[in-house]
């Protein structure tokens, strides 16, 4: 139908005559309350926002002489991070002359390695930042 038949049937009902498609030819317009139709748009947006999953950081801190059990508990809650989606980044903080004891720190990057190889990938390396050592791990 011509446009102004269109806007004539829409008053006539009340309603708002709302463009759908402006670049279909002809262009698709639909009789109806716009209103209601904004916010039902609004609705859509925001329970697709609020169905995402944001991806976190979260930071595990050892230290290079941890203890076996201690040790366990850190990775317990890290596969838990992985499980859930979010990224592990782990620390291993030197204190004194621990920095001059660097193998010790390789034995606990490399326990690390053997608990979360199985669940997750390695993002970034072992690298130095001052008197730390970072690591960040991924899920699969």
């Amino acid at each position: 139908m011509t446009p102004r038949e269109g806007i004539t049937l829409a008053e006539e009902s009340g309603l708002d005559l709302v463009e759908i498609s402006p670049q279909a030819d002809p262009p698709v317009c639909k009789v109806l309350d716009y209103g209601k139709y904004k916010y039902e748009q609004q609705k859509k947006a925001a329970e697709a926002r609020k169905k995402q999953k944001t991806i976190e950081l979260k930071e595990i801190k050892l230290r290079p002489n941890i203890d076996d059990h201690d040790f366990e508990i850190k990775m317990k809650s890290a596969k838990a991070f992985l499980g859930e989606g979010d990224k592990v980044k782990i620390t291993l903080r030197f204190r004194g002359r621990e920095m001059a004891h660097q193998e010790v720190a390789q034995a606990v990057i490399a326990r690390v390695r053997v608990e979360l190889d199985p669940i997750a990938k390695v993002e970034a390396e072992p690298s130095f930042e001052g008197r730390q050592m970072i690591m960040i791990w991924v899920a699969r």
